[in-house]
């Protein structure tokens, strides 16, 4: 018998040696904690790592909702993102969840990023419009794999659910739901050209995702040093040591090794 079933079967009989914890603790010291029953133990498979050391290498995308003023109705918007440089490479706003429209999207996040065949892979969640046979046959004529999260795993969408919380919780997201879809779609451009242009991404040391999409974060990076350096030099006793690191990283991770993980 488990520990959990001992207990209770000593203490119905007015008996109580130790807890539950004890037990287990024993039992492990004298090597008896084995499966009991013919049930066999649960096999727990790894991740496989996805590395990007440059853009357009490895996407993320996902689905969210917008609310509409018809309640129980919702628009939604596909993003795909970069996971690189954070750039939001494709996005589309529509009146329903379907396969179809994400090849709309990434047929036209292809075109926009030149993306060539066998150059990219785009990871999604488990969800019908991810593995919709439209939208596989589509990576598979644009030469693109599709790999997926675990289920009930958060941490394998972690750079869209971070894109998801920026879009929603900016000091602008609208107090109403949106009127139409047009509207929806309107206000979807807008916060995308922001978020791309002028956002300072705290995952990219607050660079934009387009300075670091294009190449320009090198240039960017060492101008801030030169300013640290010379303000340290100047005022030397408002430093206690090094000046800031605004160094990012060269290798970024979807599922990392446990290694990798800060």
């Amino acid at each position: 018998m488990p520990p959990c079933q001992i207990v209770p079967t000593l203490a119905d009989k007015g008996v109580y040696i130790a807890s539950e914890s004890s037990f287990y603790r024993v039992l492990k010291q004298n090597q008896q904690l084995t499966r009991r029953g013919r049930q066999r133990a649960p096999s727990h498979s790894k991740p496989k790592v996805y590395l990007a050391v440059a853009p357009n290498q490895v996407w993320r995308w996902d689905i969210t909702y917008l609310p509409s003023a018809i309640k129980g109705l919702f628009y939604y918007l596909y993003l795909f993102m970069d996971i690189f440089s954070r750039k939001v490479v494709g996005f589309g706003v529509y009146d329903s969840e379907s396969s179809v429209y994400a090849v709309e999207v990434i047929e036209q996040a292809c075109l926009d990023e030149k993306i060539a065949r066998d150059q990219i892979v785009v990871h999604s969640d488990n969800g019908s419009p991810m593995k919709g046979s439209t939208l596989l046959a589509t990576f598979a004529k644009l030469g693109i794999i599709p790999p997926y999260s675990r289920p009930s795993v958060s941490n394998d969408n972690a750079f869209s659910e971070a894109l998801f919380k920026t879009l929603k919780y900016c000091c602008w997201y609208p107090h109403q739901p949106f009127t139409s879809l047009a509207a929806a779609k309107d206000w979807v451009i807008d916060f995308v050209k922001w978020y791309n242009n002028e956002h300072l991404h705290s995952g990219l040391k607050f660079l934009t995702p387009v300075a670091r999409h294009q190449g320009l974060d090198a240039q960017i990076i060492s101008q801030r040093q030169i300013v640290y350096e010379l303000a340290k030099k100047n005022n030397p006793r408002r430093w206690s040591g090094d000046i800031r690191n605004w160094e990012l990283p060269k290798e970024i991770y979807l599922n990392p090794p446990k290694q990798k993980v800060s």
